[in-house]
């Protein structure tokens, strides 16, 4: 009769996780040397003077129901009734006032069709329609003449409308504009190369407000008599010209990133040109540039503050007109801190999708 042998295998059983107390987590991520101590100490102090001072300003000893400036400064605390005194103001800038709610719906019609674009699901033909109709409504609404509305210059368009059309626009035109200049770098066609060059190059090398400069005063004196061009037109040109070309170098980078191995297997599947960059190349170059770009992109909306120089009625420029009234003089933190609020909410609204969008957009193998 044989017997069954047991043979004896090792445990698998895994060693219980290692749990740090409090101290120990302190002691390692915050005390774990003379000068992490020494900085922890100071941080520590300085939160200490700082946050409780900017909590009253903020919100303890502040006021939103003062009727003047001099109740306002009877308050040790912030007076944003300011803000509501002036909001429309600050919001809208000089549009007639009873005509205020079409830049309103303007804004809101811009914000929804940012946002609808930010949906995958949407990523088809029909959002470009949907942005032509928005952007005509945009148009109707702001300038009025037709269906009734009345007839408003955009010289006295101003505020947060002004900011999202000089944004909106300068993107949507200035990215494509940017993947054409790139690849016209990469081109082996010497002619084209060299006009992408130069034009990236002379661009990169001269500040915004140079370009806004020379928009609002010097390209008037190239134009033949009797030819004018709008003040706004010239200034949402520069801004495009501009954006497109720190693109171009940016969507280059992807370019050259990509493996010499995704061209050569598009050539031998018989593509063209542009069916391999449509359809192989740059949706892998894009999604390898997602955070850089979009850093251009919120480095474009808070540039198109710079428009102020040259008189345009930004949100930056409103919010300067609010200060002007005699009677509410004295309170202009409260006015910079409203706007800075209002950027601080688009930019970062910004960076989060761009996070999400990389999330979804990953294909790579986790490690």
């Amino acid at each position: 009769m044989t017997s069954q042998a047991h043979v004896s295998t090792p445990s698998t059983e895994l060693a219980p996780p290692i749990r740090l107390s409090v101290w120990n987590w302190l002691r390692t991520q915050l005390f774990s040397s003379p000068f992490n101590t020494l900085l922890t100490i100071l941080s520590v102090w300085l939160l200490f003077a700082t946050v409780p001072a900017m909590v009253d300003w903020f919100l303890i000893s502040s006021t939103v129901t003062a009727k003047t400036s001099q109740e306002c400064r009877e308050v040790t605390g912030a007076c944003w009734s300011m803000i509501v005194e002036k909001h429309r103001l600050i919001l809208f800038g000089v549009y007639p006032y009873e005509e205020q709610w079409r830049p309103l719906l303007a804004t809101l019609i811009l914000l929804g069709v940012i946002i609808l674009s930010g949906v995958r699901r949407f990523w088809n033909i029909s959002l470009l329609f949907l942005w032509i109709a928005a952007l005509s409504s945009v148009a109707v609404l702001m300038w009025g003449g037709v269906f009734g509305l009345t007839y408003v210059e955009n010289s006295r368009w101003g505020g947060l409308p002004l900011t999202l059309i000089l944004s909106t626009f300068g993107i949507a035109l200035a990215f494509p504009l940017g993947v054409l200049l790139a690849l016209g770098r990469r081109s082996k066609m010497p002619a084209i190369k060299t006009l992408c060059v130069v034009y990236i190059e002379l661009i990169r090398g001269v500040p915004l407000i140079s370009l806004l400069f020379m928009s609002a005063v010097m390209l008037p004196l190239f134009l033949p008599e009797g030819i004018t061009i709008d003040k706004l037109l010239r200034a949402q040109v520069a801004i495009i010209l501009f954006a497109a070309a720190y693109m171009a170098e940016t969507v280059r980078g992807g370019l050259q990133a990509i493996p010499k191995g995704q061209f050569e297997g598009a050539d031998s599947l018989g593509l063209t040109y542009w069916q391999q960059m449509r359809l192989i190349v740059l949706p892998q170059a894009l999604k390898i540039v997602i955070p850089p770009l979009v850093g251009l992109f919120i480095a474009l909306f808070k540039d198109t503050s710079l428009v102020v120089i040259i008189g345009i009625f930004d949100l930056t420029q409103a919010a300067k007109a609010a200060l002007v009234d005699q009677a509410w003089r004295g309170f202009s933190v409260e006015v910079y801190i409203f706007i800075s609020a209002i950027y601080f909410l688009f930019c970062y609204s910004m960076s989060k999708y761009s996070q999400s969008l990389e999330k979804r957009l990953a294909t790579e193998h986790q490690r």
